[in-house]
């Protein structure tokens, strides 16, 4: 049995399957190591894939020739675009998934991936030896560290491979951990707890120990959560209110598809008696009872949760979901709980349409260790383990998605690093992978981070409509992207920029002008703007009927914002040049004309070393920034500062 291989991936979640895909379709041999093959790209909680922020790293993924596209693209049961009232860079696709069909399909996919093997074991320890750093900070063994490796010169080990529980020894160069829930994890029922990794699954003890050792590193408990499952025929269906699809011709894939609904999705709500059956019980928690040690998601709270921080609000959504086309069991969204199961039964039967509801499972919470994302560069390699990368909830991240874009550059970068080649680096400036990252490995992580479109300060660049434009081109170089596939958008890019050419050159009062810079583009608009497109540049021979409607929105915002574009390039190109711009321990932000009391409290709170990471501080404007970097440079020159 062949045990050598050139990049080991650790758990077979989202972020595993996504790194392990990555690293063997650059040409690495990969091995992945997951508890249970048949297991791979579950979905625990919430069957669904995408929404704002979210599905702005999903096409991010879909760009870079990832995996969770292809696999949403087969398995969809809805798709609805969110925000539509509201311009294109703060909309955000969101797919209901079949979760077996999924998972089943991850599994036939991951099976006829070359150069990947998989193996069904628990990893007990990552395996690491001592190297030598040069006493120079800019060598690291030494050869010179290039502007891409910044933070490796504090590496004291390198990754050989890892231990699973039989015993035997796997080795690698580069190791990639994506535990999700697995380490430590403890799941709580009320009063009830029990070590699992999640429902029905093995925790995993040992591990994180090895990893915290390795890395230098404290430990971290963050909690999740799910709610319980409930019976299809106990639930009237009669009694919710529908919610509706989109007509939509796109989804996270590049090629156009015409969506369908195939299951659709409804609302219930609570009410003042559900409330009051929650309320009088909050002391059976775990939540409550103090039970639960680690930190939850701000964004997705539990049911209690909501009741206890909000007692005077009468009713909340609960999103009625199937968990799969041939599925008996529902999904309520919004009833995440630690409460008791007979609680749980209670006030699930005091919501209308509920009342006969039968649990086929029962919601629980689980908390688990994770790793503190400061100890990573931003290729999610550890800065004091070569070869150690970690992806997905280990770093304090929730969410399929999160975990995703995760994976797929950590495993990018675990192929680089096994093949000797340079690391790739997504900026925050490009994409929302880039944002999240930056995020993490700055400011670390004190609560289950999840992804917000206002967490990207250039959002208007960073568009789903223009997802390819932005980030193909880095996918066909790291050799991601196959022939057939660059050609295809090769002549999507060739069309986007003639007509953005044609608008611009037939003036402001011209029918296409006037279509492409409507307030909301909607879908008769798009059909305007379309037939007049075929019309002007047909002559060309440029293919403009065969445009997705993703590809008439890029076309449609470089028109519309064309002015605010230009503007924000410029932002972009200011912030390029100026991140890494350092500031002195000394310095002195009382000094600073027009910046708040507020901003210097902040500064001075959170001590940032560049402009990067001074731009990273909650609240802190572009004004803000501006005035820092022009202090900075006239502090350069010394007779500017005694001035």
């Amino acid at each position: 049995m062949n045990t050598t291989f050139d990049v080991i991936v650790v758990g077979g979640g989202h972020a595993g399957i996504e790194a392990a895909h990555a690293a063997a379709r650059m040409g690495s041999r990969t091995l992945l190591l997951t508890l249970d093959e048949n297991k791979v790209a579950s979905m625990p909680c919430n069957p669904s894939v995408g929404g704002l922020g979210k599905g702005h790293i999903v096409f991010e993924v879909s760009a870079l020739g990832g995996l969770m596209p292809k696999l949403c693209s087969k398995t969809y049961l809805q798709a609805r675009m969110l925000n539509t009232s509201k311009g294109p860079a703060v909309q955000g696709l969101r797919l209901q998934i079949d979760k077996y069909a999924y998972n089943k399909l991850a599994v036939e996919m991951l099976q006829q991936t070359p150069n990947l093997t998989i193996i069904s074991a628990m990893t007990m320890a990552i395996l690491w030896e001592e190297i030598v750093v040069s006493a120079h900070p800019e060598h690291v063994e030494g050869r010179p560290v290039g502007v891409e490796e910044r933070g490796q010169s504090e590496q004291k080990r390198r990754i050989t491979g890892v231990r699973i529980a039989d015993g035997t020894e796997y080795h690698a160069p580069a190791v990639v951990v994506t535990t999700g829930t697995f380490m430590r994890g403890l799941v709580h029922v009320g009063r009830t707890r029990y070590r699992a990794g999640r429902r029905g699954e093995d925790a995993v003890y040992g591990l994180s120990d090895t990893i915290a050792q390795a890395m230098e590193a404290p430990l971290g408990r963050l909690k999740t959560g799910t709610p319980p499952r409930l019976v299809r025929e106990s639930l009237d269906f009669s009694q919710f209110e529908r919610q509706e699809s989109d007509p939509l011709d796109f989804l996270y894939e590049f090629d156009p598809v015409k969506a369908e609904e195939k299951i659709p999705c409804l609302i219930a709500y609570t009410n003042e008696k559900t409330h009051e059956i929650i309320s009088s019980n909050l002391h059976l928690s775990a939540l409550y009872s103090g039970n639960i040690k680690g930190t939850g998601p701000r964004y997705c709270p539990s049911i209690e949760d909501k009741v206890g921080r909000y007692p005077d609000r009468p009713s909340h959504h609960i999103f009625i979901e199937p968990e799969g086309a041939d599925s008996n069991e529902i999904y309520p969204a919004g009833l995440s709980t630690s409460l008791p199961l007979e609680v749980q039964l209670a006030y699930i039967r005091s919501i209308k349409g509920m009342e006969n509801a039968e649990i086929a499972k029962c919601g629980y919470a689980i908390e688990y260790d994770f790793i503190q994302p400061t100890h990573l560069t931003h290729t999610l390699e550890a800065k004091m383990v070569k070869g150690l990368f970690l992806a997905g909830q280990i770093n304090g991240t929730t969410g399929y998605e999160e975990a995703a874009g995760q994976g797929i550059l950590a495993g990018i970068n675990a192929a680089l690093l096994a093949a000797g080649k340079e690391p790739f680096v997504l900026s925050r400036q490009e994409s929302y992978i880039g944002v999240m990252v930056d995020d993490l490995v700055t400011l670390g992580a004190d609560e289950p981070y999840r992804m917000f479109t206002s967490r990207a300060e250039r959002r208007l660049v960073l568009r789903q409509d223009n997802v390819f434009l932005r980030l193909m081109p880095h996918a066909r170089a790291l050799g991601m992207i196959d022939d057939v596939l660059w050609q295809k958008f090769l002549d999507e890019k060739s069309v986007i920029e003639a007509s953005v050419r044609h608008a611009h050159a037939h003036g402001t009062q011209s029918e296409l002008f006037k279509a492409l810079h409507s307030v909301v583009f909607t879908a008769d608009q798009q059909a305007i703007a379309r037939a007049l497109l075929v019309e002007k540049l047909s002559a060309d021979g440029l293919p403009v009927a065969a445009l997705s409607s993703r590809a008439l929105l890029s076309v449609h915002a470089q028109v519309k914002y064309a002015g605010y574009l230009e503007k924000e390039l410029i932002e972009v190109d200011k912030a390029v040049r100026y991140q890494q711009l350092i500031i002195p321990a000394s310095f002195d932000y009382a000094a600073l004309p027009g910046l708040s009391n507020e901003l210097q409290s902040k500064l001075r709170h959170y001590g940032p070393k560049n402009i990067a990471q001074a731009q990273l501080i909650p609240g802190m404007t572009p004004a803000a920034i501006s005035i820092l970097i022009f202090q900075l440079r006239m502090c350069a020159e010394p007779l500017s500062c005694e001035l």
